[in-house]
């Protein structure tokens, strides 16, 4: 079977502040956040997170059989982001290595493929990574974008276990028709970089962006997370024939508090059992439950032999649940 061995996290150096008398930072419950460098890409946040997680041996380099990457800011178009990671790390070339594509959901995707390479027999320990930096896609006079989104990494690694039950059951789901509620426009082949792209517009709320950075319709975000997260959790408990009650601690991904507070209230957990912790990194996309799992566990809020429920949800649109046990 298949288990959570460690995680480690990352941040870059810079960290900004948002305005602390602004009614909408207030609501969203996100003091600071960090912004890479200039020249500071993902994937070297996500080497500096995997640097950590070796540093604690819990594993060799050369132990590795498979590397994970997860992002949308990749370092080029093409080779394959993970490639260079696996150079960069010194991981053995017998080391399969792919990035997939996701943002808020891709944690519990990657938690996913990693649980089919192990139990198929294909890998013994797998290295997830997780990693973004959409301050590079975000103009900073777009106050529905700038304030919530923080750079950052981590690194997880799923191993083999003797044990029974620790990674799993998975729900998943996907909506493209709200693809363009979370978007940047241009960039890709539909829609290739030039001039246009460039220009600076102003929409109705005064936000001010181009079509090369990211926009985000949160209303409708909103409103897709409300639909569709309760009756995917409600989902996960059917498949894995447990309740609300089975479980130690929630980790949803760290969107605002706003909306994670609305979804607690609406599937009915308990705020003992719930984490929120984006207060001073805001945002992360891919990173925020590996992150928030383990600020919960290194505070005590979650113990070795608890049962938790992760959550990830948005840009896609997509959504993943599933059940762990912390070992």
């Amino acid at each position: 079977m298949t288990s959570i061995k460690a995680i480690e996290y990352h941040f870059p150096t810079n960290q900004i502040a948002n305005d602390p008398n602004n009614k909408l930072t207030k609501k969203i419950g996100i003091s600071t956040r960090y912004i890479a460098d200039k020249d500071e890409t993902a994937s070297d946040l996500a080497i500096q997170a995997a640097e950590k997680l070796f540093e604690k041996g819990v594993c060799k380099k050369s132990e590795i059989d498979f590397l994970l990457f997860c992002t949308q800011a990749p370092d080029y178009i093409l080779p394959t982001t993970a490639c260079i990671i696996q150079e960069k790390l010194k991981l053995p070339t017998s080391c399969g290595a792919l990035d997939f594509n996701l943002g808020c959901s891709g944690f519990v995707y990657g938690l996913s493929l990693a649980k089919g390479l192990i139990e198929s027999g294909q890998a013994k320990n797998v290295l997830l990574l997780t990693a973004d930096t959409y301050s590079k896609f975000i103009h900073e006079n777009d106050f529905s974008t700038s304030i919530l989104f923080g750079d950052a990494a981590a690194a997880t690694l799923i191993t083999e276990s003797s044990d029974s039950g620790n990674l799993g059951p998975f729900v998943f789901g996907t909506d493209g028709s709200g693809a363009e509620e979370l978007i940047i426009f241009a960039g890709g082949s539909r829609e290739p970089m030039d001039s246009e792209a460039l220009l600076e517009f102003e929409d109705e709320k005064g936000n001010i962006r181009t079509r090369s950075n990211l926009y985000m319709n949160g209303s409708e975000v909103f409103n897709f997370a409300m639909r569709e997260v309760p009756k995917a959790v409600a989902d996960l408990l059917k498949k894995e024939n447990t309740t609300l009650n089975d479980y130690d601690y929630f980790i949803f991904h760290q969107a605002n508090r706003y909306m994670l507070e609305a979804l607690r209230r609406r599937i009915n957990i308990d705020e003992d059992k719930f984490s929120i912790q984006l207060n001073d990194c805001g945002n992360t996309v891919s990173s925020t439950i590996p992150i928030a799992l383990q600020k919960e566990i290194e505070i005590g809020h979650i113990k070795n032999g608890d049962k938790v429920l992760l959550v990830g949800f948005g840009v896609g649109l997509s959504w993943g649940v599933c059940s762990i046990r912390i070992r």
